[in-house]
């Protein structure tokens, strides 16, 4: 699949798929995206909290990156699980400028050790946040009970539309334990209802900067 290194609205760098004409990240702002959808909509609920996250999409590596910078200013515990079935190299995230843009270069280091760790081991980043990359499709999730937050973070439904149906939210919904959190940047129709169906209810929030709304969902 050819990737192509494309600077968004904030400075900020991702990675465009030509053959889909699909972004990893907004063209409005990739880091302001996630801390939107993500740490603001959805970390920032669980603060002083140790943490289970599931992000169902690790692509460049930023939902990560941003989540460990944050749990130690949270006082957060994190057990971080990424699932990617095509996974960038390491070529291309060595041009993504995520710690330059977002002035922490002086953990230039995680970024990249983040990418340099083994596929499908749990590694500890610190004492308090553990990386584990899983190598896989999203319909292979197949757990119980295990994660309190969901970075919903696929391909956009025009692209990838088997990835946002009710199978898919069933998964990510036994996935969950009771009081967890789905947050993703989508607001379509169809996702909400699929969702509901799942089980989750379901709330509409103002979205990032060029997007409207985007969607929470809790597992009561």
């Amino acid at each position: 699949m050819k990737r192509q290194i494309l600077h968004t609205a904030d400075g900020s760098t991702t990675l465009h798929i030509p053959e889909w004409e699909e972004n990893y990240h907004s063209k409005h702002g990739a880091i302001q995206e996630a801390y939107h959808v993500f740490i603001h909509s959805g970390l920032s609920l669980f603060e002083g909290k140790s943490v289970a996250v599931l992000e169902m999409g690790f692509g460049t590596g930023l939902n990560a990156f941003i989540t460990w910078l944050e749990h130690e200013k949270r006082g957060q515990s994190i057990d971080y699980v990424g699932l990617e079935a095509y996974p960038i190299t390491l070529e291309e995230a060595a041009q993504m400028n995520y710690p330059s843009a977002l002035q922490v270069g002086h953990h230039h280091s995680i970024f990249e050790k983040m990418h340099q760790l083994p596929w499908n081991e749990p590694m500890a980043l610190s004492a308090d946040f553990t990386l584990t990359k899983r190598h896989q499709f999203f319909q292979e999730l197949n757990e119980n009970d295990r994660y309190d937050l969901v970075y919903f973070d696929a391909f956009g439904f025009r692209v990838q539309p088997e990835l946002w149906d009710y199978p898919m939210f069933q998964k990510v919904y036994n996935a969950l334990r009771k009081g967890g959190v789905l947050v993703t940047y989508a607001c379509r129709t169809s996702i909400r209802k699929a969702m509901l169906e799942a089980g989750f209810t379901v709330e509409k929030l103002p979205g990032a900067p060029g997007k409207r709304e985007m969607l929470r969902a809790f597992k009561n």
